[in-house]
């Protein structure tokens, strides 16, 4: 029982039951065919009872199948409606099979043991002997008035050969005493006839004889029957019994005698022949015409239950369309359109009708308040979309927070600034987005700037707030920029005031130690090594002065660049050769390793930005040595160039000791992490990218260490291209040189 109601809360049930009824179906139809198609005597059939079972056991299974398979289609109706689980639908066509099929299956059955019955009295042996008596009586019947005359024929022949021993043929009194025998034997018609030797028939004497009465046809088919000892053969003549029989003593003559008969006599004979024809032939088929009327009680049987499986289905759709309109406008008002209302028709009403009546008074209150609401609400709305416009379009960023810190609103730029435009941060805690802005509102001071760390670059904000109700309106500008570009000035400025106030007295300190060492060299005894390590540490310092300070003026007034079409892949190949042949044992490579790959540039500015880009590479490396680090890919280099859409990107990875923590200053003037660097090679390479109208990023290299990528935008420096001829080289500051290492 608990698997029987797994099965059926599950469905498998009438899947099952489906398949059983088909089995079944196939299996008492082949029964069927197999009774009615197996051979037996002519007019042999099944008994009422055995034909009533299999009528019955065709029709219960079919019923049954045509009911499972009619539930599937209910469902599979309602689901393709969206609306319920089908059960009315099942249900109504359950209740309608039901009945349906009983009545009619009882009909069936009671129909079929009738007519059977009632064919068996036809097809048995009494009624076939009734049938075949009366067609051999009517036959017997005219078989004996043809004998009758025919004895008559034979007697008055005899009768006529007597008389003509006295008298001949053609003599009155021949033809008064044929007159008479025809008279006294009941005869209508006679006549002597001779049959020629061509067929022809010549009348030689006759009583009541008229041309057509004898049809010499007819009579050589009669005579043919004479053969034997048939003394008379009948004559078909229409409309009479006709008699032919030789006249004895002579030849080739004969004695024709008809007497009138009922014109429909023989046709009777014929049609009642053609009945017992037919009669015989349906004992022939009365099997088949067993199966073919107990085949259409089935099919009407059939046919009524699927009218009433039709008519439940119809039913169930006419009861469930007021449900469905009701659920279709729920929907819609679910959706948000009040204007949803359910057709109601001009029917009687019922409660379906009253309950969508009442659905309709409801969605009409609710399009009346909800308009209320929507007109007193539309002014906010409207100063909210202006609020938001201002907010969205302003590029600083605003947060609206509750009491808690929690926030409530932001716009677009404060998304930007503190999720990278991923947005979600609403309903969440300031501290928990960013924790120096949730310090800062910790604190007590209304504005201030906020350095914002994340994974991407370190930013600083300055930051404002002020309260409003029970919370407080929070915000920012991302001045990081700003700030840069303001020392990026300080510094520039800075370094050309250094350059100038250093630069002059360098040259006459390094041409005084020179001079020195040349004139008073020879001349030191007491201690000539002091005296020479003191003048070359003289010499070597001025040297290194007059090095930064060509940095600083390279950085704080760099050239115009002169741009025109080079091969990017000889500036890159010559920079990497420098510190190739300075450093054999770190492995440089380039990707391609040769080609033509062409730019518009300035060679020497992109030489000079390659150039430091390779040097801090090595510096990195020679650092990682220095701490004692091994780099599981050794100490390499790797520098490539493609084409990306209409960008020319050159990559360049090391295998150094990475980039720092606050890698997003490492363009900042005099930032470095070298004892002895400048902290400006980096920052004039960032300069150099940004006048090629490109982008320079530090990224991590995969393993360790780093990737320096540079994208320049191909297409914009082809419009610049220029025939003015390179400046000349000059070795003042007021040019700037290729950095060679020593």
């Amino acid at each position: 029982m608990r698997w029987l109601a797994r099965e059926k809360e599950s469905g498998r049930i009438y899947d099952w039951a489906t398949i059983a009824s088909g089995v079944i179906l196939a299996a008492t139809l082949l029964l069927s065919y197999w009774m009615l198609s197996r051979a037996g005597q002519p007019g042999s059939m099944l008994t009422p009872p055995q034909i009533a079972l299999l009528l019955i056991a065709n029709l219960v299974p079919a019923i049954a199948l045509m009911v499972l398979l009619s539930r599937r289609i209910a469902m599979a109706r309602a689901a393709a409606r969206a609306i319920g689980t089908g059960q009315l639908h099942t249900r109504l066509v359950a209740l309608f099979s039901v009945i349906a099929a009983v009545p009619t299956v009882i009909v069936a059955i009671f129909a079929s043991l009738l007519l059977q019955s009632g064919l068996e009295f036809w097809f048995s042996d009494r009624a076939r002997g009734m049938l075949e008596n009366t067609v051999e009586l009517a036959q017997s019947t005219y078989t004996s008035e043809v004998n009758r005359v025919g004895a008559e024929a034979v007697t008055m022949a005899g009768d006529l050969a007597r008389f003509l021993d006295g008298n001949p043929i053609e003599s009155l009194q021949f033809e008064q005493y044929l007159g008479y025998q025809t008279y006294q034997r009941s005869l209508n018609e006679s006549a002597v006839i001779r049959l020629q030797n061509n067929g022809q028939v010549t009348v030689l004497r006759g009583i009541n004889y008229y041309d057509g009465l004898i049809d010499p046809s007819r009579v050589a088919q009669a005579l043919s029957q004479l053969r034997g000892a048939t003394n008379a053969a009948e004559v078909l003549t229409s409309g009479r019994i006709a008699v032919i029989t030789p006249l004895p003593n002579a030849d080739r003559t004969y004695l024709f005698v008809a007497k009138q008969a009922s014109e429909d006599f023989r046709d009777q004979i014929a049609r009642a022949n053609g009945v017992l024809a037919d009669y015989r032939e349906l004992l022939q088929r009365s099997r088949a015409n067993q199966l073919t009327f107990n085949g259409a009680l089935l099919a009407g049987a059939l046919l009524i239950v699927a009218l009433a499986i039709l008519a439940a289905l119809k039913l169930a759709d006419r009861l469930l369309r007021p449900v469905e309109d009701l659920v279709d406008a729920a929907g819609r008002i679910e959706e948000g359109d009040l204007t949803a209302r359910v057709a109601i028709s001009d029917r009687t009403e019922d409660e379906i009708i009253t309950l969508g009546t009442a659905f309709n008074r409801m969605t009409v209150r609710l399009q009346e308040q909800t308009g209320a609401l929507m007109t007193a609400n539309q002014q906010l709305d409207t100063r909210r979309a202006f609020m938001e416009a201002v907010l969205s379009s302003v590029t600083a960023g605003v947060v609206a927070l509750d009491a808690d810190g929690g926030i409530l609103l932001t716009n677009r730029t404060a998304d930007t600034l503190l999720a990278g435009g991923e947005g979600g941060i609403e309903g969440r805690q300031l501290y928990e987005v960013s924790v120096e802005l949730g310090e800062f509102m910790a604190g007590e001071a209304r504005e201030a700037n906020v350095l914002l760390h994340s994974a991407e670059a370190q930013r600083t904000l300055a930051v404002k707030r002020m309260r409003y109700g029970d919370g407080f309106v929070l915000t920012f500008d991302d001045i990081t920029d700003q700030l840069s570009d303001q020392r990026r000035a300080a510094w520039s400025d800075i370094a050309r005031r250094i350059a100038h106030e250093i630069k002059n007295p360098l040259t006459p300190i390094q041409l005084a130690a020179e001079r020195l060492q040349r004139r008073y060299g020879s001349e030191v005894a007491s201690d000539p090594e002091t005296f020479n390590r003191l003048t070359d540490t003289i010499v070597r310092q001025v040297g290194d002065l007059r090095r930064m300070v060509d940095e600083f003026s390279n950085f704080a007034r760099m050239p115009k660049p002169v741009f025109r079409e080079e091969n990017v892949h000889d500036i890159a190949r010559a920079a990497l050769f420098l510190h190739e042949v300075a450093h054999p044992g770190i492995s440089f490579s380039i990707d391609p390793p040769s080609g033509e790959i062409k730019l518009v540039c300035d060679r020497r500015q992109l030489g000079q930005a390659l150039t430091n880009v390779v040097k801090n590479a090595v510096e990195a490396i020679e650092s990682r040595r220095n701490r004692g680090d091994q780099h599981p890919d050794g100490d390499r280099i790797d520098l490539t160039i493609k084409r990306e859409a209409e960008q020319l990107v050159i990559e360049l990875t090391d295998t150094g000791v990475g980039l720092p923590q606050d890698r997003e200053r490492l363009t900042e003037p005099y930032m470095t992490t070298r004892i002895r660097g400048t902290g400006l090679g980096l920052a004039i390479v960032k300069k150099i990218v940004e006048e090629h109208l490109g982008e320079i990023a530090f990224l991590d290299r995969a393993g360790g260490g780093t990737r320096v990528r540079i994208a320049l935008d191909a297409d914009r420096l082809a419009d610049l291209a220029t025939d003015e001829p390179a400046p000349a080289r000059h070795g003042d500051d007021d040019e700037y040189d290729e950095e060679v290492p020593q």
